[in-house]
């Protein structure tokens, strides 16, 4: 008895030891600047949230944050810096839908492997699209312009952000659920997309929120619906497509912050609650709404199963679709 009585002690007085190491270990984690490879370019909706997020990060965690704008390949170039960095907690990277979810379906070979190279720390924001049109278009409803599309099959051209990229395949994700044919065209970005629409060289394009708000409601823009699972404050009175007609259509543009595997628990732990704190605090809520993206903290966990669905749904419509990036 006194033989067991003293193994429970030494197993229990090892636990509580094990709890403290592990403890202490978060709470000097870092201790050098952590360095934040964003996957592209200075000035996008990415860059943009986490230079926003930095001063919180510096004050949360007691050591400078440091971005890095590492773009190309569709941030495979970047997220494979990632990939291969030595996984001690001090180089986390911010990846977006593509890299994460998309370009394995794409490319015919991937510099890194999402499941065993990378681990999630925290979603970070996601971005809605809008399908708008020209308002010299007679169509005003998705409806109406489903049954044109019907009518005239293959004569609406519709532009979008570039091929491969989330608003090419939430264009893909449309023709195959309304059952139409669009001419797709691809442009470099939202911004001279939604410029054409208006002018209307293109019939309809498929644009990021910021690069159609202020024409949306200066009535240069006709807005047939969002393409998020629930509608916009920005935009109250513009329906989703799932609300217009298209039952359970749902496409956003998101990224988030991922680690090399092997990373430790306790600095994926720290980072996400610095995060969390962050992304939860009512004036950067606000300034990122302000971007057009919506703030969404996520746990690892969940950030892994939400980037497996998405390999999943993706890959499904680019098959379909025969989407190639050529």
């Amino acid at each position: 008895m006194r033989t067991s009585t003293r193994m429970f002690a030494a197993v229990l007085a090892a636990i509580v030891a094990a709890a403290a190491w592990g403890q202490s270990t978060a709470e000097k984690f870092p201790r050098q600047p952590v360095r934040m490879v964003v996957t592209f370019p200075p000035g996008g909706s990415s860059d943009a949230v986490v230079r926003m997020l930095v001063p919180r990060l510096n004050e949360t965690l007691g050591q400078p944050v440091i971005v890095d704008n590492r773009p190309g390949a569709g941030g495979n170039i970047g997220t494979s810096m990632v990939a291969k960095a030595v996984p001690d907690g001090y180089t986390m990277g911010v990846v977006a839908a593509g890299a994460l979810s998309v370009n394995s379906s794409l490319y015919p070979q991937m510099p890194f492997d999402v499941q065993k190279d990378l681990r999630p720390v925290s979603m970070l924001a996601s971005i809605p699209f809008v399908l708008v049109g020209s308002p010299s278009f007679p169509a005003k409803t998705l409806k109406d312009l489903i049954d044109t599309a019907k009518r005239r099959p293959g004569e609406l051209t519709i532009a979008h952000g570039g091929n491969g990229t989330a608003m090419h395949l939430s264009t893909a994700l449309l023709g195959q659920m309304a059952g139409i044919k669009l001419v797709e065209i691809p442009y470099k970005g939202s911004g001279p997309a939604a410029l054409d629409a208006i002018s209307g060289q293109v019939t309809l394009a498929m644009v990021d929120l910021p690069s159609a708000l202020q024409q949306i409601k200066a009535g240069k823009l006709t807005a047939y619906a969002v393409t998020s699972p629930k509608r916009l404050p920005q935009l109250p009175e513009v329906p989703t497509m799932s609300e217009a007609g298209l039952t359970g259509y749902d496409s956003t543009g998101w990224f988030g912050v991922v680690a090399p595997a092997g990373t430790p628990a306790v600095a994926i732990a720290r980072i996400n609650a610095a995060l969390s704190d962050a992304l939860t605090d009512p004036t950067i809520q606000a300034n990122m709404r302000n971007l057009g993206v919506e703030p969404t903290p996520s746990s690892p966990e969940a950030m892994g199963s939400f980037i497996a669905s998405e390999t999943a749904k993706w890959a499904k419509v680019i098959k379909q679709s025969n989407i190639k990036l050529d």
